[in-house]
């Protein structure tokens, strides 16, 4: 009888126990990739149950935070208020024009912070108005970017194969690339970045989809990213940010006098505004969080599957002026990478005893090294 009872007591508890394991990786959508070793997938594990534990405390300690639609739609409604609010100041010469551009880069930091969030769901996800109402106006303010809707479907991917040639999403801004002047210049324009490395990314892509990793599917989204993604927004402005460009860098060389030219100084009434508000700002913006992000995600020569692998923590302190435009990405992104489904508020608000944990399961911190290995984890590339 005792010796049944002990039984009984020892099937229970491994059922209870394979019970939570199960409801504790489905919780923080990790799962066990068959080909990851005992040891990575042990690390992976013990990291994800304790930012768990973290993020679930925090909410205890301040029960606001359960409250996600609302504080999104807080976040959202102060972020356009504060850049319309700059604008009107500006236009009635209250404040300097890039006293106003910084501004706006620093308030679309977080519009991109909630997109990020928003493609998750996190925010609205029953209430699909609402929700698209908010994609539309983040992209809207941050109209140099993929639309938001094209996006969701390469971020998902992005997870799913990140630090692979298809990695579509961080390979658009120059993940992987030698560091070198080209790189520095396509860093924040998606458009110039593409035409650049058209052919050889053409090349690779369909490299991968002949060897059957890339597919039939995947093609199709690609090239209606490539048609449509970055319209009706991205390609009409960048071309006017560099006529725009060229034409005040004539008037600056005494090239072109516009005040002979009515037209021209009519049409530029009309455009400096917009690329003062729309597209410098973004400009700033974009080369800050591509810059940060493109070098703490790794590429090339990591395991499959291998959260630890995919990316750094970058928040070394030349990058300051980086984070500031990215709403700290370098530091808390890393975060995103093995608990999904929370926001960004609440990743910046467990920052620190997030680093202690991801550190001590051998996550990598501040590898600059990294900037000289096209991104790679392990091996150095040969020029």
């Amino acid at each position: 009888m005792c010796i049944l009872n002990l039984y009984c007591t020892f099937k229970v508890k491994k059922i209870l126990f394979i019970f939570t394991t199960k409801c504790i990786l489905t919780i923080t959508n990790y799962s066990k990739p068959s080909f990851l070793s005992n040891t990575s997938n042990y690390q992976i594990k013990t990291i994800v149950q304790k930012l768990q534990h973290e993020f679930n405390e925090l909410k205890k300690r301040h029960s606001i935070l359960v409250h996600q639609n609302f504080l999104g739609f807080i976040f959202f409604s102060m972020s356009i208020t504060a850049i319309l609010c700059s604008v009107h100041l500006w236009n009635i010469k209250i404040i300097n024009t890039w006293l106003m551009v910084f501004w706006i880069a620093f308030w679309t930091s977080i519009l991109h912070e909630l997109e990020h969030d928003l493609i998750h769901g996190l925010y609205f996800k029953k209430n699909k108005w609402i929700h698209n109402f908010m994609l539309f106006f983040v992209w809207f303010f941050r109209p140099l970017t993929l639309n938001p809707w094209i996006r969701r479907y390469w971020h998902n991917y992005h997870h799913q194969h990140s630090g692979k040639v298809i990695d579509i999403e961080e390979r658009g801004v120059t993940n992987g690339e030698k560091w070198s002047l080209i790189r520095l210049l396509i860093t924040p324009d998606l458009v110039l970045g593409f035409l650049v490395r058209f052919h050889r990314l053409r090349k690779e892509i369909m490299n991968e989809h002949d060897n059957g990793t890339f597919t039939d599917k995947d093609l199709k989204k690609l090239k209606q990213t490539v048609l449509f993604g970055l319209l009706p927004f991205g390609i009409p402005l960048t071309i006017v940010f560099y006529i725009w460009i060229l034409v005040h860098g004539a008037a600056f060389l005494n090239l072109l006098d516009l005040s002979d030219i009515s037209t021209i100084q009519m049409l530029d009434s009309f455009i400096s505004p917009i690329m003062f508000v729309f597209v410098i700002p973004n400009l700033i913006r974009q080369f800050c969080l591509h810059f940060i992000t493109s070098n703490m995600h790794y590429y090339g020569d990591i395991e499959e599957g291998n959260i630890i692998q995919q990316t750094q923590v970058l928040n070394v302190w030349w990058t300051w002026p980086f984070q500031l435009f990215c709403f700290n990405f370098g530091s808390t992104h890393s975060i995103h990478h093995f608990v999904v489904m929370e926001t960004f508020y609440n990743r910046q608000l467990i920052a620190k005893k997030a680093h202690e944990i991801m550190k001590r399961g051998g996550v990598l911190f501040n590898d600059t090294g990294s900037f000289t290995r096209s991104n790679n984890y392990h091996r150095v590339v040969s020029n």
